[in-house]
């Protein structure tokens, strides 16, 4: 499965990186994501990159703020956030799956999870 690291503790207004390494999935991929959950709310899917493409979405509340990228080679998926906020506070997971989708922020498109890392914004 998909290991991601990165996650730790920052203050408001700090940056953290995450990247995910999926090197274990053995089918193509045709999309790979991030998606979080905080504590007592449903999973959130906040970036998504086609992997042959290179296009990328975002969720309104991360737009600006969080970037995706991604080595096809590696199979490394990243995301770099800046200006973080307390309501970013959450798990964020890494995800990807080699089905086509028309929701690349919907959990339910991704068949193949990391364990996931801490991100904890303070105020």
């Amino acid at each position: 499965q998909p290991v991601e690291f990165g996650g730790g503790s920052v203050q408001a207004g700090g940056s953290l990186r995450l990247t995910c390494a999926a090197s274990g999935y053995t089918y193509n991929t045709y999309l790979m994501g991030w998606i979080r959950q905080a504590p007592g709310k449903e999973r959130e899917g906040v970036a998504a990159i086609y992997t042959d493409s290179g296009r990328t979405v975002y969720a309104d509340s991360v737009q600006g703020r969080f970037t995706i990228s991604q080595d096809v080679a590696k199979k490394t998926l990243y995301l770099q956030m800046i200006s973080l906020k307390p309501e970013d506070t959450a798990m964020y997971y890494c995800a990807t799956t080699w089905k086509s989708t028309s929701y690349p922020l919907k959990a339910a498109s991704y068949n193949y999870w990391g364990q996931g890392t801490q991100v904890t914004v303070s105020s």
